[in-house]
């Protein structure tokens, strides 16, 4: 995966080192030069990175050699250049990089977990809740369930109910969850479908056998143009959960919609409509809204 690199006008050819040297961290009094993977140099002072990193508090505890006169211990490290620039500013109080993408938020959370800097995890979990983040709910489901954070992970299960999470363009996000993250989104999103289909089954609604009574004359009457509609809920459920277009589009415009208002009893005597809209597209609507919304 490639991350974005740092601008060359933030970099100085480093003196005494292979590489460039991070203006941000140039500092000749540090006593520490981290070296990114392609070559780009942060001077830092060691009282940063142990009072910060459990990584590196564990590593300045060990006999070090005495490093030379005005020569930096140098630790190649195997982060990307943005990854790292991005980890330092945050645990230096220094002005932070926007974080834009996921692929960045994913890049800097496996840094921050692996030297154990519980500051930059913070700020990642501030980060991660505003935009442009915050418009791919399975990506900041997966981020927030690896890192236990139950809030952000009932938000991102939410705005998962907009998602048809079967499709296959999510299933690349869905194998890098964990075995119970997956299950509770699928349950969550099943249980969704399945609790409408239940509801819609059940009174006020018309139930029972495929034929019954016209409720004013007693005609026979048969109800498939509602079990028609009802299948068309649930499956408009399945594959977008949230209910939105069920009550804003699909219950006025669908032609099984159309339909189904449009039945009258076939005795051409009576001929009175067989189901009130205003009252079924309300009772549905309650339906949708009483359904579970987050894992």
């Amino acid at each position: 995966m490639e991350t974005e690199s740092i601008p060359h006008t933030a970099l100085v050819k480093a003196v005494n080192y292979d590489g460039t040297v991070h203006r941000s961290f140039s500092s000749l009094d540090a006593d520490v030069v981290l070296g990114a993977k392609d070559h780009t140099l942060f001077h830092i002072h060691s009282w940063t990175l142990k009072t910060t990193s459990g990584w590196f508090r564990s590593l300045f505890s060990m006999p070090q050699q005495n490093p030379l006169p005005n020569h930096p211990e140098l630790i190649n490290l195997d982060e990307d250049s943005h990854t790292l620039e991005s980890l330092l500013l945050m645990i230096s109080g220094l002005p932070i990089n926007p974080l834009t993408s996921y692929d960045e938020v994913d890049a800097l959370l496996f840094a921050a977990e692996k030297y154990e800097m519980p500051g930059p995890i913070s700020l990642i979990r501030v980060l991660i809740m505003t935009p442009p983040l915050l418009d791919q709910p399975l990506r900041l489901y997966a981020a927030a369930t690896r890192c236990g954070w139950e809030e952000e992970a009932r938000h991102a299960s939410v705005q998962s109910l907009a998602l048809n999470i079967y499709a296959e363009e999510h299933q690349p996000i869905l194998r890098k969850l964990h075995t119970g993250a997956v299950l509770d989104l699928m349950n969550l999103h099943r249980n969704r479908r399945e609790g409408i289909r239940q509801r819609l089954n059940e009174q006020p609604f018309v139930t029972g056998s495929t034929t019954a009574s016209c409720p004013r004359c007693r005609w026979k009457v048969d109800h498939r143009t509602w079990r028609e509609l009802k299948y068309r809920v649930v499956m408009e459920m399945d594959v977008r959960p949230l209910g939105d277009t069920v009550v804003d589009v699909g219950l006025t415009g669908w032609p099984e919609a159309i339909a189904c208002w449009d039945a009258r009893c076939p005795n051409t005597e009576c001929t009175s409509m067989l189901y009130d809209k205003a009252e079924t597209l309300r009772l549905i609507r309650d339906c949708i809204d009483g359904l579970p919304k987050t894992t």
